[in-house]
């Protein structure tokens, strides 16, 4: 246990600085480089990928003894790949009985284990960007780095925060009292970390990896034994998340079922079960904001972190560069077919159009200028692949085919050339006015956009700001030549509890989220109660008990 603190140290030390100085640092590269991971990795890891396929995961924990699963890659390959069977009891009392050694570990230890699975993921970053690819749809690229590297990193942060919270307990103090002439009170004084209880993370579709890990760490140096419940169209990635945590949880000397899967199919699901359960203490949830209602009222007398989703937006009142703008709201519409939380869906621009380097700029030239970026960028159908991955959900295309009827198309949605036997669409760009709320006041998730007429720059502010603190939002953009238009955008977007983006026009997009430096979230808004990752994410998650007895004189 000593070993695995030790080796991984300087690099826990490293990530409790930046949380402080939120400057950039990465503890994993995020280029898949064979001179980083080994020249063979890439062939290693999709050779391992492959030899999955059509088989039972291999996972030696609680099981009925049946297998589940049924993961079809949005690329049309069918995984075949089955999980053992468990359920919400035997997870349960599995997770309570192997709490008591894990809570009692000291911080170090928990912290040494921790980054030692970190660690080994991060080896096997081929092998994970091949299990994300196949189930959230992602390009290689989008899933090597948000699936792999960046996903660590963010659990790391999470093990960070914990760290740097516990760290602030002392272990044992000796307290003295001064009683003037009188000897002194003195008093011997311990205090216990104590973990809440089992806790549950329940994944989702889109980025298993990402959005779990942050509540899977946070949980597990806290000494909460944790039961992972993915999302059943994307297991494999947390499933073999589990099994590299239960190998290091066993080579530590601690009970492996401190971790654990709770795989299930879209017909016979697990999370209610989960979620009610007695014994369940915490829950890290990703999904809906229907669902997460339902988690949040159900889950009473539990803590409950949830990231939902939102309607993020863009607000647009000048630009210093009209081709930089346009070309980055493009990639920012066109990434991952808009299937990511931090995704622009509404695009404010003044009716009378706007201020720019190539002169003034009706509306209808913003907009088109929106969606002949799109074009450019998605002119090449290879690189037009590689931005827009797959549609992780038929429900998606589905929602696009149905958005169509909602405004005037800007740009038709397609399929891309090329991608044959994948679920594959363009960005749909749509013009309305801003009375027309019904058509984007709604999330609408996946690659649809509107581009919203408003009376000014006052009113785009207002509308975009007040539709994220009543729907909520995770991301805002704004561009602007003005700094005193900039400040009340601030403002305004601040008391949205939104993150703002001014003025991006070259390689950093309003999608994108550093961990260690930006905070993914803010729970101050609809779109999510809890914020990746902050001191407060990880706080609650553990109490502390103290003893006190009198020094014998």
């Amino acid at each position: 246990m000593a070993a695995f603190f030790d080796t991984h140290k300087a690099t826990l030390d490293k990530a409790v600085e930046t949380i402080r100085s939120r400057g950039y640092w990465s503890a994993y590269p995020e280029m898949p480089s064979g001179k980083i991971y080994g020249e063979s990795a890439k062939d290693d890891g999709e050779a391992t990928f492959k030899a999955l396929l059509g088989k039972p995961f291999e996972l030696d924990q609680p099981t009925t003894g049946g297998h589940v699963g049924h993961e079809v890659s949005p690329f049309g390959l069918d995984l075949g790949v089955t999980y053992p069977e468990t359920t919400p009891d035997m997870a349960v009392a599995a997770a309570k009985a192997a709490m008591d050694g894990w809570g009692k570990a000291s911080a170090e230890a928990r912290a040494g284990v921790c980054l030692e699975i970190l660690h080994r993921i991060n080896r096997l970053s081929f092998l994970f960007a091949n299990a994300v690819m196949h189930t959230s749809g992602q390009a290689f690229m989008m899933a090597f780095q948000a699936g792999g590297p960046h996903a660590q990193d963010r659990g790391l942060e999470a093990v960070a925060y914990a760290y740097d919270e516990m760290s602030r307990i002392p272990g044992a103090v000796r307290w003295e009292k001064p009683q003037g002439p009188k000897d002194p009170l003195v008093l011997d004084k311990q205090f216990r970390i104590v973990p809440r209880g089992p806790a549950l993370v329940i994944g989702c579709a889109t980025f298993p990896t990402w959005n779990s890990y942050p509540g899977l760490f946070a949980s597990l140096a806290t000494g909460n034994p944790v039961i992972v419940k993915p999302h059943p169209g994307a297991i494999l990635p947390l499933a073999l998340t589990v099994k590299i945590g239960r190998e290091v949880l066993a080579e530590a000397g601690f009970d492996p079922n401190v971790l654990q899967l709770a795989a299930d199919t879209a017909d016979k699901p697990l999370t209610k079960e989960l979620v009610t359960h007695p014994d369940v203490a915490i829950i890290d949830f990703t999904g809906s904001p229907a669902f997460g209602a339902w988690v949040r009222e159900n889950a009473r007398g539990k803590l409950v972190y949830t990231e939902e989703a939102g309607v993020n937006s863009i607000v647009i009142t000048g630009t210093p560069s009209m081709r930089g703008m346009a070309g980055n709201i493009a990639f920012s519409l066109s990434l991952y077919s808009g299937q990511m939380c931090t995704a622009p869906q509404n695009i404010f621009v003044p009716r009378d159009g706007i201020d720019t380097d190539e002169g003034h700029k009706s509306f209808d030239e913003v907009a088109g200028a929106i969606a002949t970026a799109v074009d450019k960028l998605l002119g090449d159908p290879q690189r037009a692949a590689g931005v827009l991955g797959a549609v992780q959900s038929e429900a998606t295309l589905e929602r696009v085919a149905e958005a169509r009827k909602l405004g005037k198309v800007l740009r038709d949605s397609t399929p891309v050339e090329g991608m044959d036997g994948a679920r594959s669409a363009t960005p749909l760009v749509l013009a309305v006015d801003a009375a027309d709320e019904a058509a984007y006041l709604e999330e609408r998730f996946g690659p649809i956009s509107f581009v919203i007429a408003t009376d000014s720059a006052e009113d785009a502010i207002a509308r975009a700001a007040g539709s994220a603190k009543a729907r909520g939002a995770i991301t805002a953009a704004l561009y602007a030549t003005d700094e005193a238009v900039i400040d009340k955008a601030a403002d305004a977007f601040a008391d949205a509890g939104v993150a703002l983006s001014v003025n991006l026009t070259g390689g950093i997009f309003v999608n994108q989220s550093a961990a260690y430096s930006d905070y993914h979230v803010t729970g101050a808004n609809p779109a999510g109660n809890a914020c990746l990752c902050d001191s407060a994410f990880v706080a609650n998650r553990f109490r502390v008990a103290a003893m006190r007895r009198p020094v014998a004189a």
